[in-house]
């Protein structure tokens, strides 16, 4: 089992800054937010999520918020202003308030900064990015420090605001229903069942059962069914429709036209004083309905990152006054002792104490045996320990925690764009204008062209091609997709970097591994030991490794490990002496010791004869053997390597499953090379590679167009990292190869490179199902609901089978993506 290593993300470059936007329900207002951001001088790109409801925004003028507000605001929108408090530590006097005021603004994305001497409070008011670190390193930068504050809790923020709107839309949907029902039982119970017709005529009359539809209707229109109003009409008269034009203009089509029938028919051609009022409210009605469940299936795609907030506990046990007390997480600070009990979760980063426990980490990364920590081994906050005790001291709180890092990682994934998003975004910018010009052609059409009478018929195919047309489902393809399956890899401990590399890396047709760390388990380790006829092994063992205490070669270390980990006791040699390139030699307990290679019993003039077999077979795996002797005695033969590690054979096994080519680069000798090559089934070994060759063996690979992956964990990996089309670094590893790969695995187990590249091929092919779904709706059932169909077999669609079919269209995008929660790799 290889530790757990604790990774430190690079600094948030203070030249992007995110902005969350409230209002956004499709890709064409995606695409008109990015166009509107980008246009503010000094931005030099802007990126918008819909399933997050976040800009990432490029900037050069670190001033231009205020700009980028005013953008956001003039395209239709609302950005989300959001306030923090923060408390203060440090200020005297109003110098200090007015200095701490000064760097909290300039900080991107700050609205406005007050900061109260007497509470020692800061109030902050800032554009719903994630601003609080930057917030914090803007005070501290000041010369101030802040203090954790248990009640900002930024996710719950937003976690109460999808709340808030999932229960605003299901109490709209319930409320548009209730006035719906009986507006739709009057006017098709009438057309449907002559009972009803005749109640009517008897009891109120035609005229005023128009009148009660059209109280009902208003109801709806005007009611629950505001909101669309609320973002239609303003972005109808800037010439920017949205998915709300759309429902506006079809829904206020089928009112008016009614209301115009009802109270003022001699308008109206002959024939023509029909009244559509439950048309438009069941229109309302189902669109509501797939909004609602559209918000609830939203809030499911975050499933992983909330999984993640969960990890953490609310508080912790720590020394106080020479006392344990419990005390609220964020009251833990850098050097706390923390004391864990069985069963406890881990609430920050530290390195133990004293103690002795099993810590179960599955849940950062992935691998389900729990491992044991001891006197200075690392514990990582959000890990459960498991039937010991022990304290440690705290190293990383926070923000700096490993489980917040993963988190933001997450995140920054989460909220990215891929390139196949581009595609997406070009038909998006002309799509909800090219539906109502499409809209107009067929009312146009159908009125100077269609049968009578031809107002009824123009109506009612206009309002179905506008209320049928679904850009919500072309704009949550991609991203509820790429929510869903880096938060799945979390779970499995992949962390995706780079948001783009979840499409790069199902392109790989090789994947290339270094072997030291990589392959291998990276320390060398005591693989080898048998005794000549005559000699017991425990205690030739004894005698050697007393011998190598003395060494300072790494093979010695091994040697000395292998014995204590036998539970062998060791003892001081009286004697000892070293012969670089031979051995070493001297006596222990009373017996003289030689240890070294074939050369070195040669000289001492002892065969080796005896264990050629051994010597041989040593020789295929790429092992150099060592013999000891023992008053004179040949008694072993010893061999020690670099061991493969136990999951490496059942990676490469399964990389080839995916039909992919493994090569192996590395600085060993070829024969090494080749043998380790041969016993791991590796297709390409390049031996011999000295540091700066692995940029030249990755290009090499690249020959011929493919596309190459290359997995690393040491500092001489960052430039193959870099070079290869997707770097995969080893959380084992160090920090430098980290931050040069696109993607981490968080444990030392190779399996996550097969089940990354699987699960990378499955989020793709489920965003392709999405798309084809989202743009073969569209591109088929525009045209019907404009009538194409009827010429042929006389079916036209009804606008209430339009808003059924418009709403569920985002629904089923959104149940596809969440399939991914699932994802299992054999």
């Amino acid at each position: 089992m290889t530790a757990l290593k604790k990774i430190d993300l690079p600094e948030y470059n203070s030249s992007w800054a995110e902005f969350a936007v409230d209002g956004m329900t499709c890709a064409s207002c995606v695409r008109r937010v990015e166009k509107a951001i980008a246009a503010v001088p000094g931005v030099t790109s802007a990126t918008v999520n819909l399933a997050t409801e976040r800009a990432t925004v490029s900037l050069l003028d670190l001033g231009a918020t205020e700009a980028i507000l005013k953008a956001i605001e003039k395209a239709g929108y609302e950005p989300r202003i959001e306030t923090h408090e923060l408390l203060i530590e440090g200020m005297t006097c109003a110098s200090c308030v007015s200095r701490v005021e000064k760097a909290l603004k300039a900080v991107t994305g700050v609205v406005d900064a007050s900061v109260n001497l007497a509470t020692e409070k800061a109030t902050v008011t800032f554009a719903g990015g994630d601003v609080r670190d930057r917030l914090e390193a803007a005070v501290r930068k000041a010369g101030y420090e802040v203090a954790k504050a248990p009640s900002q809790k930024l996710h719950a923020t937003a976690e109460d605001r999808k709340a808030r709107e999932t229960n605003g839309l299901k109490l709209s949907f319930a409320l548009s229903a209730v006035l719906t029902l009986p507006l739709f039982a009057l006017e098709m119970g009438s057309h449907v069942i002559p009972a009803v017709d005749h109640w009517i005529m008897n009891t109120i009359g035609m005229d005023n059962a128009r009148i009660v539809q059209f109280v009902l209707a208003t109801l709806v229109l005007f009611g629950p069914g505001l909101r669309f109003f609320r973002k239609g009409i303003p972005n109808l008269l800037r010439w920017t429709p949205d998915m709300n034009s759309l429902v506006v203009l079809g829904t206020t089509a089928a009112w008016g036209y009614s209301v115009v029938a009802t109270f003022l028919p001699g308008l109206l051609p002959s024939g023509t004083q029909n009244v559509y009022y439950e048309a438009a409210a069941v229109i309302v009605t189902l669109i509501l309905l797939g909004r609602y469940l559209e918000a609830r299936a939203k809030g499911k795609t975050s499933q992983a990152i909330k999984h993640l907030i969960g990890l953490q506990p609310k508080t912790a046990f720590v020394l106080r006054g020479g006392e344990f007390a419990e005390v609220e997480i964020s009251a833990v600070v850098f050097g706390d002792v923390v004391r864990i009990r069985p069963g406890e979760k881990v609430p920050v980063d530290g390195s133990v104490l004293s103690g002795d426990s099993y810590v179960d980490e599955s849940m950062i990364t992935g691998e389900p045996v729990p491992v044991r920590k001891t006197q200075g081994s690392e514990v990582v906050g959000g890990t459960i320990n498991k039937n010991g005790s022990f304290t440690f001291e705290a190293t990383k709180i926070g923000s700096d925690t490993l489980l917040a890092q993963i988190i933001k990682m997450v995140e920054a994934a989460q909220g990215s764009k891929l390139p196949i998003q581009a595609m997406v975004d070009r038909v998006t910018g002309w799509f909800v204008p090219a539906v109502i010009a499409a809209a107009a052609l067929t009312f146009a059409a159908w009125l100077f062209l269609g049968p009578s009478p031809a107002v009824t018929f123009a109506l009612v195919n206009a309002v179905a091609v506008l209320i049928i047309a679904c850009p919500c489902a072309m704009g949550l393809a991609t991203p509820t997709s790429i929510m869903v399956g880096t938060g799945r890899a979390a779970e499995f401990g992949i962390l995706f970097r780079k948001g783009e590399a979840l499409q790069t890396l199902r392109e790989v047709e090789v994947v290339a591994l270094d072997k030291t760390g990589t392959l291998t388990k990276g320390k060398p380790e005591l693989t080898d030991f048998v005794t000549a006829d005559g000699f017991d092994a425990d205690e030739v063992l004894r005698l050697v490794a007393s011998l190598e205490t003395r060494s300072e070669h790494p093979i010695a270390d091994a040697i000395v490990e292998g014995a204590k980990a036998k539970g062998i006791s060791l003892v001081e040699p009286k004697s000892f002496e070293a012969n670089p390139g031979f051995g070493v030699r001297g006596l222990v307990g009373g017996r003289e010791v030689l240890v070294g290679a074939d050369r070195a019993l040669s000289a001492a003039g002892i065969e080796v004869a005896s264990f050629a077999d051994h010597a041989e077979k040593l020789g295929n795996l790429g092992r150099s053997p060592l013999y000891a002797v023992v008053d004179g005695e040949l008694a072993a033969i010893i061999a020690v390597a670099d061991p493969i590690k136990e999951t490496t054979a059942e990676a490469i096994k399964a990389l080839h499953a995916l039909g992919l080519k493994v090569a192996m680069i590395t600085g060993d000798n070829r024969f090494t090379a080749n043998a380790i090559g041969r016993e791991l089934g590796i297709d390409k070994v390049i031996a011999e590679v000295l540091p700066d060759g692995k940029v030249d063996a990755v290009k090499r690979l690249r020959e011929g167009g493919r596309k190459v992956a290359f997995i690393g964990d040491g500092i001489n990996d960052a430039p193959a990292l870099t070079e290869a089309d997707i770097g995969l670094a080893v959380g084992t590893g160090t920090d430098i190869a980290i931050e040069s790969a696109d993607v981490v695995l968080m444990s030392g187990d190779l399996n996550g490179v097969p089940r990354a590249i699987a699960l990378s091929k499955t989020t793709i092919r489920n965003i392709k199902q999405n798309l084809f779904w989202a743009f073969a709706y569209n591109v088929a059932l525009i045209p019907i609901a404009a009538g194409v169909l009827y010429p042929i077999n006389g079916i036209l669609l009804s606008p209430i089978l339009a808003a059924a079919a418009m709403g569920m269209s985002s629904v089923f995008v959104l149940a596809n993506a969440l399939r991914l929660r699932s994802f299992r790799f054999a």
